[in-house]
């Protein structure tokens, strides 16, 4: 698996410095199988939730439609109405419950693989919460730009001369 250091954050929401300390990311390790055409656009990742005496980590693959899904998931948190990510069934999926006032839940739900559910309360987001999510999010997408097309169902080309 092809990483960057220790990893980026694709989702990095947690409460400001000297409040509980609650927090919940998702951080990119790498691509799932650099170099093989079908796999090469997979990015390895982990969801990590920090609360109080609990520190809970999930495995997930993310597919280049599901960061394109999660920008559209930080348009509806920008207008403060709840918002799900990660819905196909295949991954951990996320819910975020924005209360307008700084203030959201968090709910990582683990139904493909433990059956466990966290919910998690941040009280004090910074107010460029949504905007910091979409500079992280640009971020990956520099750091792991999509290299390989599907022209039809099931062929897959690069982008560009030679695979990583």
């Amino acid at each position: 698996m092809e990483s960057t250091d220790d990893g980026i954050d694709v989702i990095r929401l947690a409460d400001r410095p000297g409040t509980s300390g609650h927090s919940v990311s998702v951080r990119v390790l790498g691509r799932s199988r650099p170099g093989v055409l079908f796999g090469h656009d997979f990015l390895e990742c982990e969801i990590v939730v920090v609360a109080e005496s609990l520190r809970a980590t999930y495995s997930v693959t993310l597919l280049p439609e599901d960061l394109d899904d999660w920008e559209d998931t930080l348009a509806t948190l920008e207008s403060r109405r709840f918002a799900t990510w990660l819905t196909s069934g295949r991954t951990p999926s996320l819910r975020f419950k924005p209360d307008g006032h700084e203030r959201m839940s968090v709910t990582v739900h683990d139904g493909p693989t433990s059956g466990t559910t966290v919910t998690v309360p941040l009280f004090a987001l910074p107010t460029t919460w949504t905007s910091d999510q979409r500079t992280l999010l640009t971020r990956v997408r520099d750091i792991y730009p999509r290299e390989v097309a599907e022209p039809s169902p099931g062929t897959y080309v690069w982008n560009r001369a030679t695979p990583a």
